[in-house]
């Protein structure tokens, strides 16, 4: 009897316990009933995606995707101020010009050429982009310019301020081809001056003049305030007249919709791991093995060019310390989770080059699950597209080094050291094609880096393409995280590029302007104290980050960046700020009295009459959402985080965050 009831009483235990784990699979299964899983093509190669849907008035959704309020007021206005006479076809001459290096270079010498022609009023000729010469063997449908940029749209775009052919007339083709014509070759701190007393009387007397710019402009970037005009129509270049082929912006703004397709916003992250920025600031201890070594082969070849005036051997971690080298991937991650950015945050990593390939984006994808670049939003055959028929190479254009004789290999015995000498290496083997092939191949048998090939030459004209496609994206993104802006090589870097676009187009979006040797000393330097309530490490970051996106930020950014490339910093030259949106700030000037904040002009009246439009819709949306209960995610946040208000944020398009970090992790 006794045992039946034992037995009774172990049944309705089992039973009772298998209701209750049923009773929270149940309640498991509703609390995630947001994430809603469905089948989509938005990325090619997933046949999933993750659509989420999360309460976009949220404190915390405002602080991670919100507009930046002080900059609210702040217009795109690169339009005359003054009386602008139009360009006219009896003019001085003809001005063409080569131009030399890569998308940054290119994107920046194009808006210099155009200010120089109106500078010396003259008709400007498409100029030729090296990098996309027929000569590499590109697609016969697109020429020098037209590989990158939409001529027609360029040609108009800029009528009323410089006329732009596509070519020299006939009867000038010929002594062009026999360099008849005077040819300079300008730095991009070349001054007004210098094409006002030099290149002038040559370009009268001549009717043509060459131009080679080589090192990213031709135009100093910082003009006297007489000038703002130039300024301005530098901006009008860049980012009125300066549009992408149609093939491109097409491919781009799909890329973009394939992002918000999962349904939350995504941040746009650009490591700048490029070999020549590394090895200009001796950074070759960051990496490893074959990588070190090939920085420094660069580094050698700037001293020897007279590019880099400096050691060959310096202390990378000290360059680390003062900010010279760029934030790591991992440490980028690092730096989004303390800010409270989710695992699930989708990040797309821009750069056509990232030096250490994938690898070293290893880090970031394991704290990040939603990694994309321009690989996993496009197929192949998208991107195949752009390049158009190309002329094949040759089948095979790996050749293996000679083989030594015997005879060789024994004075190199002979000559190997003193005693006692290693043993001999082991019987030869052949030398496989994977061993040697590749940008890198060469340094496992020789000195001397090989002259690029012409699969070289063609792969960094197809970087043009991918660049151009990454700066779409980059614009775009809800928020942007420069790894290396400033990088002090007084050329135009992309990074800082998008973020003068961004600036202009739309100041308030999120943009983070981070001081490297702020965070570098976060990053190295942990102690005690930092982890003490409300002055933890995490809240140091956050407070730097924050404070990278407002006023604080934007001097910052106008005193480093501004004198390598105006396209970086457009203001004050090319914003107006409307006077209802927020309050005037005080100009901020450095000692030489250039302003580094505020002192733009107010904005015309068309322009305060549709924003006033816009605001009231704005304000009877907000009206409507009002009794909309908030979010009780700000239950989770971080310990002693303080308000949106406190860093200026608004709300930004719709976005999804999960689970937040939790500092003590």
């Amino acid at each position: 009897m006794i045992r039946s009831k034992i037995k009774w009483a172990a049944l309705g235990g089992l039973i009772l316990s298998l209701l209750s784990l049923l009773v929270h699979l149940l309640l498991a299964n509703n609390s995630t009933s947001t994430a809603v899983l469905r089948r989509s093509n938005a990325w090619p190669g997933n046949t999933e995606a993750v659509t989420l849907i999360i309460n976009r008035e949220s404190p915390r959704f405002r602080r991670l995707w919100g507009n930046v309020k002080p900059l609210e007021s702040l217009q795109p206005y690169a339009n005359p101020r003054i009386k602008y006479p139009e360009a006219n076809e009896h003019n001085n001459g003809f001005i063409y010009a080569k131009i030399f290096g890569g998308f940054e270079k290119i994107r920046s010498s194009i808006c210099d050429l155009v200010s120089i022609s109106r500078l010396l009023n003259a008709t400007l000729v498409l100029p030729e982009i090296q990098e996309s010469t027929r000569s590499k063997g590109i697609s016969s449908k697109f020429k020098s310019f037209s590989y990158l940029y939409d001529e027609d749209q360029f040609i108009a775009a800029l009528a009323k301020d410089v006329i732009v052919v596509k070519s020299l007339p006939n009867n000038l083709k010929d002594a062009r081809k026999s360099n008849k014509f005077p040819i300079f070759k300008p730095k991009s701190s070349a001054t007004p001056n210098f094409y006002i007393k030099d290149v002038l009387p040559k370009l009268r007397k001549n009717k043509v003049v060459g131009l080679v710019l080589t090192d990213g402009g031709g135009l100093q970037s910082i003009l006297p305030p007489s000038m703002a005009e130039y300024q301005r129509l530098r901006c009008r270049v860049a980012f009125h007249a300066l549009h992408f082929r149609p093939e491109i912006q097409a491919l781009g703004h799909r890329m973009v919709d394939r992002l918000r397709a999962w349904g939350q916003p995504y941040l746009s992250f650009h490591p700048g791991l490029t070999r020549d920025s590394l090895a200009y600031h001796g950074c070759a201890e960051l990496f490893q093995d074959i990588h070190t070594e090939l920085i420094q082969y660069r580094r050698a070849q700037m001293i020897n060019q007279g590019i880099l005036k400096d050691e060959l051997i310096v202390d990378s971690h000290m360059k680390r310390a003062n900010g010279s080298c760029p934030l790591m991937p991992e440490e980028v991650g690092l730096l989004l989770r303390a800010m409270s950015y989710s695992p699930k945050t989708i990040i797309y990593v821009s750069g056509s080059e990232i030096f250490g390939g994938q690898r070293v984006l290893i880090p970031l994808r394991a704290m990040y699950s939603n990694i994309a670049d321009r690989t996993s939003l496009c197929s192949k055959e998208e991107l195949s597209s752009l390049i158009g028929p190309e002329t094949a190479l040759p089948s095979d254009e790996f050749q293996s080094p000679p083989r030594k004789s015997k005879k060789q290999l024994e004075e190199e015995w002979k000559k190997a050291g003193p005693r006692p000498r290693p043993l001999p290496p082991p019987p030869d083997r052949p030398i496989y094609k994977h061993e040697k092939e590749g940008w890198y191949g060469w340094i496992t048998e020789r000195d001397t880096e090989p002259e690029p090939s012409l699969s070289d030459l063609r792969s960094q004209a197809h970087r043009l393409l991918w660049d151009a496609l990454d700066y779409i994206v980059s614009l775009e993104a809800n928020a942007f995280f420069p790894g290396f802006n400033n990088d002090g090589t007084g050329s135009p870097e992309f990074s800082s590029l998008v973020m003068g676009h961004r600036l202009y187009e739309m100041a308030s979006v999120r943009t983070y302007r981070p001081d490297r040797k702020v965070l570098i000393d976060l990053l190295s330097n942990i102690s005690d104290h930092l982890y003490h309530p409300r002055r933890n490490w995490t809240i140091a970051v956050q407070e730097h980050l924050n404070r990278s996106l407002t006023e604080e930020g934007l001097v910052r950014q106008s005193r480093l960046s501004k004198p390598t490339s105006f396209l970086s910093h457009p203001l004050p030259e090319c914003s107006c700020r409307t006077s209802e949106s927020a309050k005037i700030p005080i100009p901020v000037k450095d000692k030489s009295e250039r302003l580094l904040y505020g002192g733009e002009d107010e904005c015309p009246k068309w322009m305060k009459h549709s924003f006033a439009t816009v605001s009231k819709t704005t304000i009877s949306k907000e009206s409507a959402n009002a009794g909309e209960s908030e979010s009780q995610e700000d239950d989770t946040d971080l310990d002693g985080q303080q308000e949106s208000d406190e860093t200026g944020t608004d709300s930004s398009p719709p976005s999804t965050q999960d689970e937040e970090m939790d500092p003590d992790d």
